[in-house]
């Protein structure tokens, strides 16, 4: 399965001029892999520009080794959350996403959607707008990748998204920022909304919908991956440990794909796709409303290799919620302290955002479920950061009242020491090609894939030559002739 299978020259001669024009230079995926090869130049200029700051070299950081503190790179950010905490022996890390330049890592399968087209002029940033449609993270990373490539850029996500993604999109200066009805559910009118975008504009828009764009798939696969195995190697790894889990809410089921990649490394790894209990499509091909911002939902992702995912946790939004406020109220860190936790520790819990919190519970009823212990270690994305809820710790203030201490205590008896491996599915074989055959509704019914193309995503080998390092190298060679063509790296 080839991403890019042509070129056309008239069209990256256009983009390769306007490139040359703005100081545009691309980073390699194997770049972004291991900012180790990335000019020595390059890094240096980094060094004094701001993580957010709409350059163009801030391309260069989205990657997973960004260093908050020296501007320039490390072996990787994450969060081990101890025992003192989480109740299990087993080691749980969350990868932390807000060291990207948008704050979450979906800017990253963003670039894997957009720049192969863009570097094999299948894109052209002078005629046609690229759409983002999200229900929120990923909108903001095609936005702003947009913004450093000079594309003009559509972003679609629900209107009942926090307000600090809407005051984003507008903060970077996004051409154009659609709101469809409803919540982070509401996926289906997102498509509605870009099927009438295709009949009213035609060829002057290119739609990146991250529910079936492979490349945030591949993206994933080694980038993601990739980090998760070079920082187990390089923190976790002992004599008698193993890598046991990788968990990872569902959302577009690029993140998941990760997991295919450590299958490969890892061939008894369980790979958990988180879900709200609120809308339990993979749990129980249900459906529903819920507050886990991130993860949109009510069918399976085109991109979602089922067939190599081990379990489903459904995971209540009630739950994850409570634990946002235990995490960054004043009465809550107040008991995390007396549970043993450092003041800096907790500070650091910022960097867990609403899918993070969701996916920690996940690992939490994973290592129960399986009985895990200190061996095991369980990784899993924290997507975003505290950074974009701010609104929703006040909307609860507003209706729950104030965070107290006997608050805080009952919180975590209740959510934490009590949490259980309930609402939690281990997939069989014919579980899998269920979920599998569930797509046929949303893609082949109203979106418009064919009952072969359906097939074929069952077949084992399809996601192998997908996932096919040949892929990635043939996106680096044109990314290396683009900037060749540009001039700007001599």
């Amino acid at each position: 399965m080839k991403i890019i299978s042509k070129i056309n020259k008239t069209v990256l001669a256009r983009t390769i001029q306007r490139a040359k024009e703005r100081n545009i230079v691309l980073p390699t995926f194997a770049q972004q892999k291991d900012p180790k090869k990335i000019p020595a130049s390059i890094v240096s200029k980094l060094k004094k520009i701001p993580l957010e700051a709409v350059n163009p070299l801030n391309l260069f950081r989205i990657t997973w080794y960004n260093d908050p503190k020296t501007g320039g790179f490390n072996d990787g950010n994450f969060i081990e959350f101890p025992g003192e905490l989480t109740g299990v022996s087993a080691r749980l890390v969350g990868l932390c996403g807000r060291y990207f330049p948008t704050g979450a890592h979906k800017v990253g399968a963003a670039y894997g959607c957009l720049v192969p087209r863009l570097v094999s002029g299948n894109f052209d940033p002078t005629a046609q707008k690229a759409v983002w449609p999200s229900t929120g993270n990923y909108c903001r990373g095609g936005a702003y990748d947009c913004a450093l490539l000079a594309c003009p850029a559509i972003a679609i996500l629900p209107e009942g998204m926090s307000k600090e993604r809407f005051e984003w999109l507008r903060s970077i200066n996004t051409d154009e920022i659609i709101a469809t009805p409803g919540t982070e559910s509401n996926v289906k009118e997102i498509y509605d909304k870009c099927w009438e975008l295709r009949r009213e504009r035609g060829d002057k828009i290119v739609i990146f919908n991250q529910f079936e764009e492979f490349g945030n798939s591949i993206w994933h696969y080694n980038m993601t991956g990739g980090a998760v195995e070079s920082i187990y190697n390089k923190y976790f790894k002992k004599p008698k440990s193993r890598l046991s889990g990788y968990v990872s809410a569902t959302g577009s089921a690029g993140t998941i794909a990760a997991g295919d990649f450590l299958r490969t490394l890892h061939p008894d790894i369980r790979v958990v796709a988180s879900e709200a209990a609120q809308c339990p499509t993979l749990y129980q091909c249900g459906f529903g409303a819920h507050r886990i911002e991130g993860i949109g939902d009510k069918h399976i992702p085109w991109i979602h290799n089922v067939r190599n995912t081990n379990a489903v946790s459904a995971i209540d939004d009630e739950q994850v919620m409570q634990l946002l406020r235990l995490f960054n109220e004043d009465a809550g860190k107040a008991y995390l302290k007396k549970l043993g936790l450092s003041e800096a520790y907790i500070d650091s819990l910022k960097a867990v955002g609403i899918s993070g919190m969701c996916n920690l519970v996940s690992a939490i009823k994973t290592a129960k479920y399986y009985d895990m212990d200190g061996r095991d270690v369980i990784f899993f994305p924290l997507t975003d950061s505290m950074d974009l809820y701010g609104s929703r710790i006040a909307e609860m203030r507003a209706e729950y009242g104030r965070f107290t201490a006997e608050t805080a205590a009952r919180t975590y008896g209740q959510w934490i020491a009590g949490c259980t491996p309930d609402t939690y599915r281990e997939l069989s074989y014919f579980d899998q090609k269920q979920l599998h055959q569930f797509k046929y509704f949303t893609w082949v019914e109203q979106q418009g894939k064919t009952s072969d193309e359906l097939r074929e995503l069952w077949d084992p080998d399809f996601w192998t030559e997908l996932f096919d390092e040949s892929q990635v190298k043939q996106w680096d060679k044109l990314i290396t002739q683009f900037n060749a063509a540009t001039g700007l790296l001599k």
